[in-house]
């Protein structure tokens, strides 16, 4: 999520797997310990402006780790292994290069980590894909959707030889925090309507055909935000606005004051509406 923050600063300035039981990955799902494997950015880190900066603002708070709370009242023995990472693209995720891993990069570690418990995986959580865009300008979305598109799959394909065929897979479209620029009046509002269209929803398009193409399942982000809706209206202290614009306010900092805002990330509220749509993924 780091090019969406680069871009608000600049242009905003205020700003596939149905019902499967938990024991799935494991043939000892009643007496063993079973484990949740989240990867990914910054949503997977449970990054929050309120974090603490010495730990690159990660928190307890995000969408990992209410998603496990929802899992374990079926599963209470449900551990999860979180290994998420600010910053992290479809590249370094595979390479490494920004955080600090015992085996190398966060997919080797997660892969180590599925290979040692291969019977006691419950399932993987997935996010990653919107730092490989260096800003969101249409000049640079070919490279971004070059990278995701030749290193997701091998991406997938390796947590899923590492977890074995039985694990659910699921991976998360993702949130537009350029609707917030709605607020800055007619050009805001037209630039909200284009980034739907043209930027997020494209984006959208190519990681849930990637993660389907590869049998993952999808947590509809986009859905959940309701962040196509420009017609139905709500007021939350701005005057009318459409809804799509009023959760993105409302489940992000992104229309936070300083010195909090303006912050992509979700806020605790907007990562319990992520680990919904994972839970309905997974059947929950």
């Amino acid at each position: 999520m780091r090019g969406f923050t680069a871009l608000l600063a600049g242009s905003f300035l205020l700003l596939a797997t149905a019902s499967t039981t938990l024991a799935a990955g494991g043939s000892s799902g009643g007496h063993a310990k079973l484990y949740y494997v989240s990867v990914g950015d910054s949503l997977a880190a449970s990054v929050q402006p309120i974090g603490d900066p010495a730990n690159l603002y990660r928190t307890n708070q995000g969408y990992a780790e209410q998603l496990l709370g929802i899992a374990q009242a079926s599963s209470p023995k449900l551990s999860l292994v979180k290994l998420g990472c600010p910053g992290e693209t479809t590249t370094t995720m595979i390479h490494g290069g920004i955080c600090s891993y015992e085996n190398g990069s966060q997919l080797d570690e997660a892969v180590a980590f599925l290979k040692a418990h291969r019977d006691f995986v419950a399932f993987i959580t997935i996010d990653i894909g919107p730092n490989d865009f260096s800003c969101y300008d249409p000049a640079c979305v070919p490279a971004g959707v070059s990278s995701i598109s030749t290193n997701l799959p091998f991406i997938l394909a390796a947590l899923r030889d590492a977890a074995g065929p039985g694990v659910p897979i699921v991976g998360m479209t993702i949130y537009n925090p350029f609707l917030a620029a709605w607020l800055l009046g007619p050009d805001g509002q037209a630039y909200a309507q284009y980034s739907a269209t043209e930027l997020i929803g494209p984006v959208n398009a190519l990681l849930s055909g990637i993660y389907r193409a590869s049998g993952a399942g999808v947590a509809d982000i986009e859905t959940a935000f309701s962040s196509n809706d420009f017609t139905t209206q709500v007021d939350i202290g701005f005057g009318p606005i459409p809804l799509n614009v009023a959760r993105i306010c409302m489940w992000t900092w992104v229309c936070a004051p300083a010195p909090y805002g303006p912050d992509n990330h979700a806020n605790s509220t907007g990562y319990g509406v992520i680990a919904r749509a994972f839970a309905d993924a997974l059947g929950l």
